[in-house]
């Protein structure tokens, strides 16, 4: 249960920061970084992220972006099934 809840709050976090960041290049001010985004998935959030793409229309263009960051899911899938096989 405690996974799923760090999943659920790091999915919202990561929601957030991918609609401050459409809103900030909408409006043409700083923008979170690439990396940062990335991270925030990689650390659990990347379901909150995959639902910021679709539903903000942002990030989904760039080839570069979407490759690291579906490779970065597929780093944390593999983790946490790693993870899980240890106990």
């Amino acid at each position: 249960m405690w996974l799923a809840s760090f999943y659920g709050v790091a999915s919202v976090a990561c929601f957030i920061a991918y609609a401050i960041d459409k809103s900030a290049a909408i409006a043409q001010r700083r923008r979170i970084a690439e990396r940062t985004l990335l991270l925030m998935g990689l650390c659990c959030g990347w379901p909150g992220g995959l639902l910021a793409q679709r539903l903000l229309r942002h990030k989904t263009v760039k080839p570069s972006f979407q490759l690291a960051y579906w490779c970065s899911v597929a780093a944390n899938v593999a983790g946490v099934w790693w993870l899980s096989t240890l106990y």
